[in-house]
């Protein structure tokens, strides 16, 4: 019997059949347009966000976790019998993991253990699925954290974002270059280094962006055959089932997993987003 219960944050982007499969728990961070609060994934639909933050002059502020919510919870999961593994979205990102780790020395349980991935979107998601596998084959706490510590720094994350205008709006890319790069057509090709984005690539118009992103898939990740592979994206179903089968073509993946991505990573990366995550 599985005596972990497996906690994240809606950072990760977990598709919900993986969520229901594994009885994965998932505490939401909070999205605030003006003076309305909205519990990420529970309050707001991701098409009622994307048209939203369309409409919105200014970005949404997302707001931690309390850890206050996290003992409760963690209380709860302790009551039933359980250990808790809580993975998190990376902590360079948001205090969610922070959070999680002060409930953890508030409740001073060692059946209680928080990870962070320094990962975003299903890059997080990644962690998140891994460790469900191992605790449904019947894997302890410490197993489970060691193998997550291994794959730690090594889950890569190849994405692109329609428009630079929300990155900018995020004080994540600096207002100049982003003018220019728009100006130019160039879309970026980014990645996440030490949990936070970082430039990796760009090209010239959106129609080279997939091979460009399969390129350095190939490059970065070298095979593929017994890897998942995770794609997220943003209001954006024509684009990413393109970016699919140049995958299953190209790549050949073990396995495939698709989510759109919710309201707390899409206030910064914008609708048009397009994201591929592996372990290398």
């Amino acid at each position: 019997m599985n005596n972990i219960q497996i906690i994240t944050d809606s950072m990760a982007d977990m598709p919900k059949d993986v969520l229901d499969k594994y009885n994965i728990m998932v505490m939401p961070l909070t999205i605030i347009f003006g003076d309305e609060e909205y519990r990420d994934g529970i309050d707001l639909t991701n098409a009622q966000f994307y048209e939203k933050l369309s409409q919105s002059k200014d970005l949404p502020k997302t707001s931690q976790m309390s850890p206050n919510k996290f003992i409760e919870v963690f209380e709860k999961v302790l009551n039933e019998g359980k250990d808790v593994l809580c993975i998190n979205g990376s902590s360079k990102a948001s205090g969610t993991f922070q959070s999680a780790v002060v409930a953890k020395s508030s409740l001073g349980n060692d059946k209680i253990e928080v990870f962070d991935t320094m990962a975003l979107s299903l890059g997080a998601g990644i962690f998140v699925y891994e460790a469900a596998k191992m605790a449904a084959e019947g894997k302890d706490l410490k197993e489970i954290v060691e193998y997550l510590n291994t794959i730690k720094g090594n889950v890569d994350h190849i994405f692109t974002v329609d428009t630079l205008e929300y990155l900018k709006k995020g004080g994540r890319l600096n207002p100049m270059k982003a003018t220019i790069a728009t100006m130019l057509n160039i879309k970026p090709i980014l990645t996440v280094v030490d949990g936070l984005v970082e430039p990796l690539d760009k090209v010239r118009g959106s129609k080279k962006v997939i091979g460009k992103m399969i390129e350095l898939a190939k490059e970065r990740g070298k095979t593929f055959e017994n890897k998942v592979i995770g794609i997220s994206h943003a209001s954006s179903e024509d684009t990413v089932n393109l970016l699919k089968e140049q995958i299953m073509k190209e790549l050949k993946p073990k396995e495939i997993m698709i989510k759109e991505i919710g309201c707390t990573i899409g206030t910064h990366a914008g609708p048009g987003t397009l994201a591929m995550f592996y372990i290398i």
